[in-house]
């Protein structure tokens, strides 16, 4: 059982934007704590008390905003590195720390921008921050003097051409702006990405001609795989009266992904809006496409900011708030994101992608009824739309909460019309409800749906292959589809354990060894893979070996109703005669042949 929970676990980690955790504040950037920071007025020494040591001045606040930085709390971050600047105003270190905790909290930190200027007039963050500062004051001009001194390494190779190209088009000179863009787009490196800018600023600039070109470019490098690229070309697409093409370029790419079938309808409605209406919007478009690189590769501090930039260039950026907020949901901030996706309008194409996230997040704040009442709520403004259901169910499910997962999702799957490839993981979820409720007819129909939908999933081949293996039926099958997913997941612990589990139910004690020592080196810690390799090592005659593994896999918390049976292993060994089986598998074409492994499980 607890194998398949840990299948469960990665797959909705599969179909969901996986957790990780990042510091807030870019420590890369900034200088090492040093000497500045150690010296806190004399006059406010640090207290101490018995078992507490308890910082005051600027120390304190120093300590009190790493401590917040570290634990990814912007605000008070912010609020104590400016009290420790305060208190030593020129100390370079305080000052970048609460430039940035200041900027990444969304408030208005140019003030502290120009002050880093005056120490580094290379600062590209600051430098940035006050770039936006006059574009929203209207002066291109100043705009496009500072970022001609920018350097062109690093992201400023990105977004120095970019940002400089709207700032001439901000300035009325759409012919510079072109010229900017152009050659770049005739390179190698991002030339879908100054495709796209080129694309705008030509549409922009009344250019149709030249703006389908470089869209096309976009589209050809991009793949056609960005919810935001399809908006925008699709947009295009319909200004010059192409309403088919403009539909086709959204329902391809809504076939693959929930989020982008959920504000398909809203983007089709309102395609006559341009995505980018003017320099400052153009800004804010390069701003996001660089946090949503970083973002993917697990920059997140970086790409925060530049985020906050773009929404203080264009605070209605319903993209850009989208995925701030799913920046800080990573971070674990769930209040911070739901007081973000809470800016975007309910007349933006976005609003049912934000809103439903919001309800997701009140799940994660432990408010599981209120997350439920505010799905079912969204499920009846648009009886169309299945996702707020199946988010139902996945909640549902996550709390245990099994027969009432399987019907939020029964509702869900009622709301569909012919199943689709991207629907498999509706499919999935309510095959692992339904199996955990103990409804297997229903269960095993679910999962078969979803490897009809989508064959090569390789949680699905698992899950399926491991329980049919559990009820000693379609052995075969099974033993294919678990080693299909090895072959898809060869770094899966849990993956590799089931098909060493498959091979010791079937009698092939010296492969099921292979692969059970191959899942202990994945997953080390696991108390389930451990038991299992005690059990293939006490069944090819390794007793002192199979006890260690059974001793550690107690050590390992295992679940309590797994306790008494690792025990009584211990205590009494394996139902099998060890010499029986130690020279090699017996029969692996059937579930009940002699010799087999016993009944007793641990999953």
């Amino acid at each position: 059982m607890t194998q398949r929970r840990n299948d469960d676990q990665a797959g909705r980690e599969a179909t969901r934007r996986g957790l990780r955790r990042f510091a807030i504040l870019p420590l890369a950037l900034l200088a090492a704590c040093a000497s500045g920071v150690a010296q806190a007025p004399a006059t406010d020494p640090p207290t101490v008390r018995v078992g507490q040591f308890r910082p005051t001045g600027m120390f304190g606040a120093y300590l009190a905003g790493r401590l917040a930085a570290s634990e990814m709390d912007t605000a008070v971050a912010a609020d104590q590195f400016s009290r420790a600047l305060a208190a030593d105003p020129n100390n370079p270190e305080l000052l970048q720390r609460a430039f940035l905790a200041t900027l990444a909290d969304g408030r208005d930190a140019t003030p502290l921008a120009r002050r880093v200027l005056q120490r580094d007039p290379q600062a590209l963050i600051a430098n940035l921050d006050v770039a936006v500062a006059d574009a929203n004051a209207g002066r291109f001009d100043r705009v496009e003097t500072r970022l001609r001194t920018l350097s062109r390494e690093g992201a400023g190779q990105l977004l120095q051409p970019l940002l400089l190209a709207w700032a001439q088009l901000g300035r009325n000179q759409g012919d510079a702006a072109l010229a900017t863009l152009r050659p770049l787009t005739e390179g190698v490196r991002f030339r879908g990405t100054f495709a796209l800018h080129a694309g705008l600023i030509a549409d922009l600039a009344g250019r149709p001609a030249e703006a389908d070109r470089y869209f096309r470019l976009a589209l050809s490098e991009g793949g056609g795989q960005s919810l935001r690229l399809a908006e925008i070309v699709a947009g295009f697409e319909a200004r010059q009266g192409r309403q088919e093409a403009a539909g086709r370029l959204l329902a391809e790419l809504s076939a693959t992904s929930d989020d982008v079938a959920m504000v398909e309808a809203r983007i089709k409605g309102d395609l006559a809006r341009r995505s980018v209406r003017d320099a400052r919007d153009g800004m804010a478009e390069a701003l996001l496409g660089l946090a949503g690189a970083l973002r993917q590769q697990e920059a997140s501090e970086f790409a925060m900011l530049l985020l906050r930039l773009a929404l203080a260039l264009r605070p209605d950026f319903g993209p850009a708030t989208v995925l701030l907020a799913d920046l800080l949901e990573n971070d674990r901030r769930f209040e911070a994101a739901q007081v973000v996706l809470g800016a975007v309008s309910g007349g933006s194409p976005y609003a049912p992608m934000a809103q439903l996230r919001a309800a997701v997040l009140l799940d994660r704040l432990d408010r599981t009824d209120a997350a439920l009442a505010a799905l079912e709520s969204l499920a009846a403004a648009d009886p169309a739309r299945p996702e707020p259901l199946a988010r139902m169910g996945d909640i549902l499910r996550t709390r245990s909460r099994f027969p009432e997962a399987a019907r939020a999702y029964d509702r869900a799957v009622a709301r569909l019309g012919p199943p689709e490839r991207r629907q498999w993981t509706l499919y999935y979820a309510r095959g692992i409800a339904n199996e955990r409720a103990k409804d297997w007819p229903r269960a095993e129909r679910d999962f078969l749906t979803a490897l009809d939908l989508s064959p090569d999933q390789p949680y699905v081949l698992n899950y399926l292959g491991y329980s049919w293996v559990e009820q000693g039926r379609e052995l075969s099958r099974a033993r294919a589809m678990i080693e299909r997913a090895v072959e898809l997941r060869p770094h899966d612990g849990h993956i590799v354990d089931s098909l060493g589990w498959v091979l010791f139910r079937i009698g092939d004690y010296r492969g099921a060894v292979r692969w059970l020592e191959r899942a202990v080196e994945l997953e080390p810690r696991d108390s389930v893979i451990n038991d299992h390799l005690g059990d293939a090592y006490w069944a090819v005659g390794r007793q002192a070996e199979a006890r260690f593994q059974w001793r550690r896999a107690l050590n390992l918390g295992p679940e309590p109703i797994e306790i008494g049976r690792i025990e009584v292993k211990l205590r009494d060994g394996l139902p099998i005669p060890p010499a029986s089986v130690a020279a090699g598998p017996v029969a692996t074409g059937s579930g009940n042949a002699p010799g087999q492994a016993p009944a007793t499980t641990t999953r």
